[in-house]
């Protein structure tokens, strides 16, 4: 099959992004952003290297498109034509339009909500807290709904688990040509302020071009603490108190901002930063004190900045503005306690009293943050209390706009944050607590790390001690498998302090993973809550608990199919069990960025629930490249928290409860046989002989380990003889990376097979939202797998009769989702969603013909023989990029 002409070429490629209905302005800004790479790739890279990319994107459009083997075998051949060095550039071309197509499609997304400017998509939607608020009082009364409001809870706890492909000098480098494309839209057309964004945004993109894409080392526990602080920094800190205010505007419509806000603060951030240690021994006590003084500098520092703008402009004059006699009194506290800074600020603003106070307190915090024992706050109460206090003044003095403005955004600030900013989790495997306690208590010398054990204890003590208590104290059990593995972590903080010593305040957390240890939850729970440590923790919080779900083991161990079923059986009969009990319960969902950990969109997960599940409260991990995905750009970040929290309002309203639970009910014989079907089909192919090192074979698993994605190690053991050793995390990544998705679909075909009752099957579709919460996430997880690049990788095995048991359930699964779903083609129902993917797939292709190229060629190497690293540094930068073609890795 012969190469098309140039001209034929542009037709084809025009023709294809023509054929997809892309939003104009977001053509346009992708048009300008290839065409800068183009004109980057002529001048910086080596003689002939943009013609090269040409000719493997014409061809992968045309393989694409036509899906006929001459095209896709045409495609092929270029690939395996160029040299090792020059595959390597081409990887890295496409990898940085792939950068630049998803920054395009970020700021499309911001340019529509910023257009809609919080008013929901569709006129009855109730995707947002006001309109569910809405929805909810009809259902429930005005009181009702707003005590519900009131007491939300939106519990985001961010993990290092590593997901995150791109190094952080890359993502630093996108955000500035996201800012520039930003000018140059917003500048005049063909303007000089146009040209001189054009020229910025071109030096970034050969900044970008010239950065190495992959991480020389893996990152240390402390370099991600800093990474997810800068979240916080370019966007938490601000985004989440307009979303409180963008809330209280719409409920209160033109009395907002001059009466107290009906707004509580709801979110909550958790972090795994530092703090989780399963598995991964460079996360150390040190490590966990080091993680807490770094994120409270962080908010220190925000909370000062903040403190001082509002000060600067709070210049009421105190003839119109008169003080209350408590902030007088507050003056004079603070004025004695730093005596030439008052001064200094009295006779910059003499009759200016409540910006006087502000300034001071401003000074307080920032001697909070530098330690000035003599000034510093000793907690985030009193400086709340003293922003109240000015609150209540300026209300007092008929200034309620000021009162409830910019310094309520600070109080709901300090609310949220505190003086810790993340509630930061520790982690720890139960096997560990089991090995520890049985030296301690045998009275053998203390081991290495029984004293890492310990320590971390101490650890926890002294970040309450000096941020609170609410800065550290969850305390979560991997693998938990008796109301002994809780317990035991009493008895080790017994240990740590000494019989004379007082422990840590710790909320155990039980995290049930395994298909078997879901099961066993509920009695296991009901065990623990006789004990007396953790019954007496109980007591203290007015009986809250916490209990934490885990996706990925679950998912690997029985199946997506089968995981799915599971963890909602065991979500209702903890539930159920909790409420008998009078306990207030928190689920907290080990969720995943990808479809076979738990991922997918959380707003529509959250409504699948079963009945008194969520409560009101919701909790869940948010992992890798989903963090920068959801929280890295403050439009979007909004709009996700208002989301999320606007299902966790309704999860609980009595018709969703009522559709969930006869749903359940009806379809019960449904999801009995799904669930043996599906186990059977799984057990089949993991449990065949030699399953484990055939899937090291046909997918990238083995290299993905060698992808300084983190800190935490790939695998728990060495061997790949079991997957048990293997962490749920590299179990996705590779099958994503082989173009197969399996951990995300495997024995959904067969067990709707089983079924078979079609019609019985699209109502089930209709009705049953766990169902097409779990339908829709296969549409999407097979809409990202490609049948014939997936054969290529099941080649290089050895064993036809796996490779046909995977191509025979690809093939089963989309046949019945497409059926269940009244559609001609996956995600026909969503085309958002489905443009997306098509746009994206022919230019993953190119990437995953070159990175079959090299995983062939290492295969094919003698064993003994040292793999080549050119081969390995293709192989891994086709893997960067790959992920961030798909927009998602494990």
């Amino acid at each position: 099959m012969r190469e098309p002409t140039p001209t034929e070429a542009l037709d084809l490629v025009g023709r294809y992004e023509a054929g997809h209905e892309i939003p104009e302005r977001m053509r346009g800004d992708v048009r300008l952003l290839s065409t800068l790479l183009g004109r980057v790739l002529r001048e910086s890279g080596t003689p002939g290297l943009y013609e090269d990319v040409e000719r493997l994107r014409v061809a992968t459009i045309q393989a694409y498109t036509d899906e006929t083997p001459e095209a896709f075998a045409q495609a092929e051949q270029i690939a395996d034509s160029f040299s090792v060095e020059r595959a390597d550039e081409v990887a890295r071309a496409f990898t940085v339009y792939f950068h630049l197509a998803n920054l395009a499609e970020e700021h499309q997304r911001v340019r529509i909500l910023r257009e809609r400017d919080g008013r929901p998509e569709k006129e009855n939607a109730t995707d947002s807290v006001a309109a569910a608020f809405v929805r909810l009082s009809a259902e429930i009364g005005d009181d009702s709904a707003l005590e519900r409001l009131q007491n939300l809870r939106f519990h985001p706890v961010f993990t290092a688990h590593p997901t995150e492909a791109r190094r952080r000098a890359v993502s630093s480098s996108i955000r500035r040509v996201a800012r520039l494309l930003a000018e140059y839209e917003n500048s005049a057309h063909d303007g000089a302020d146009q040209r001189r964004a054009e020229r910025r945004m071109l030096a970034e993109i050969d900044l970008l071009w010239r950065t190495a894409p992959l991480r020389p080392q893996k990152p240390s526990p402390t370099d991600e603490v800093h990474t997810i602080m800068s979240v916080f920094d370019e966007t938490l800190f601000t985004a989440v108190p307009k979303v409180y205010r963008r809330i209280d505007d719409a409920l209160q419509g033109v009395a907002a901002g001059s009466r107290k806000p009906v707004v509580r603060p709801f979110v909550r951030l958790g972090s795994w930063v530092g703090g989780d240690r399963d598995g991964n021994p460079f996360v150390t006590a040190a490590t966990t004190r080091k993680a807490a003084a770094i994120a409270s500098e962080h908010v220190l520092l925000g909370l000062e900045r903040a403190a001082t703008r509002i000060g600067r402009t709070l210049t009421l004059d105190a003839a119109s503005t008169p003080p209350s006699v408590d902030v007088e009194t507050l003056w004079l506290r603070l004025k004695d306690a730093d005596e030439d800074a008052a001064a200094e600020i009295a006779k910059r603003s003499p009759d200016e009293p409540h910006r006087r106070v502000l300034l001071l307190v401003a000074r307080k915090i920032q001697a909070t943050r530098t330690r000035d024992a003599d000034l510093a706050y000793p907690d985030a109460d009193a400086l709340l209390a003293d922003l109240l206090t000015v609150q209540r003044s300026l209300v007092d003095a008929r200034a309620p706009r000021h009162a409830y403005g910019e310094l309520q955004s600070l109080i709901w600030q300090v609310e949220t944050y505190g003086f810790h900013l993340t509630e930061l989790e520790v982690r720890q495997h139960s096997a560990v607590h089991r090995k520890v306690l049985a030296e301690l208590d045998a009275g053998a010398p203390t081991s290495e790390l029984a004293e890492e054990v310990l320590d971390v204890f101490r650890a926890i003590a002294h970040i309450q001690q000096r941020y609170g208590l609410r800065a550290a104290g969850r305390y979560i059990v991997s693998f938990t498998q008796s109301a002994a593995d809780l317990d035991a972590v009493h008895r080790l903080a017994r240990h740590a302090v000494g019989p004379s010593g007082t422990p840590p305040v710790l909320d155990v957390i039980p995290l049930f993973e395994t298909f078997a240890d879901l099961q066993a939850a509920p009695g296991i729970l009901a065990e623990i809550v006789t004990h007396p440590a953790f019954a007496a923790r109980l007591d203290e919080t007015g009986r809250r608990l916490e209990v934490m779900l885990g996706y990925s083991d679950s998912s690997k161990d029985v199946g997506p199919v089968a995981a799915n079923l599971a963890l909602y059986e065991a979500q209702a009969l903890i539930a159920a069990w909790a409420r008998d009990a009078g306990i207030q319960l928190t689920l907290f969902h080990g969720r995943g960025g990808a479809l076979g950990r738990g991922g997918g969109p959380a707003n529509s997960a959250v409504l699948a629930q079963p009945p008194h599940s969520v409560d009101g409260r919701f909790k869940l991990t948010e992992q890798g490249e989903v963090i920068f995905a959801r929280y890295g750009e403050p439009a979007i970040a909004m709009r996700h928290i208002d989301q999320v929290a606007a299902a966790v309002l309704l999860a609980s309203a009595p018709s969703n409860e009522h559709r969930n639970s006869t749903a359940a009910d009806e379809y019960a014989d449904i999801a009995a046989v799904m669930d043996t079907t599906s186990r059977a089909r799984f057990f089949e192919l993991v449990k065949a002989p030699g399953f484990a090192p055939w899937f090291a074979t046909v997918t990238p698993m083995e290299e993905v380990g060698l992808l300084a994605l983190g800190s935490r190690p790939a695998r728990r053991g060495l061997s790949v003889e079991s997957l048990e050793d293997l962490r749920a995390i590299p179990w996705v990544f590779a099958w994503t990376q082989a173009r197969i998705n399996l951990a995300g679909w495997f024995g959904l075909g067969s067990a709707l097979e089983a079924v078979g009752d079609e019609p019985r099957l699209q109502q089930a579709y209709r009705d049953w939202p766990l169902l097409r919460t779990l339908i829709d996430n296969v549409a999407m997880s097979l809409a990202k797998t490609d049948d014939r690049i997936a054969r290529r990788y099941l080649e290089l095995g050895d064993r036809d009769d796996l490779a046909q048991l995977v191509l025979d359930e690809m093939a089963l699964t989309r046949d019945w989702v497409i059926r269940i779903t009244d559609s001609v083609e996956l995600l026909a129902n969503k085309p958002v969603l489905q443009r997306a993917v098509k746009l994206r797939s022919p230019y993953v292709d190119a990437l995953s013909l070159l990175q079959l190229r090299a995983l062939r060629a290492l295969r094919e190497a003698p064993q003994d023989a040292p793999a080549d690293p050119d081969l390995q540094r293709l192989l891994l930068l086709s893997v960067s990029g790959v992920a961030a073609g798909l927009q998602n890795t494990g």
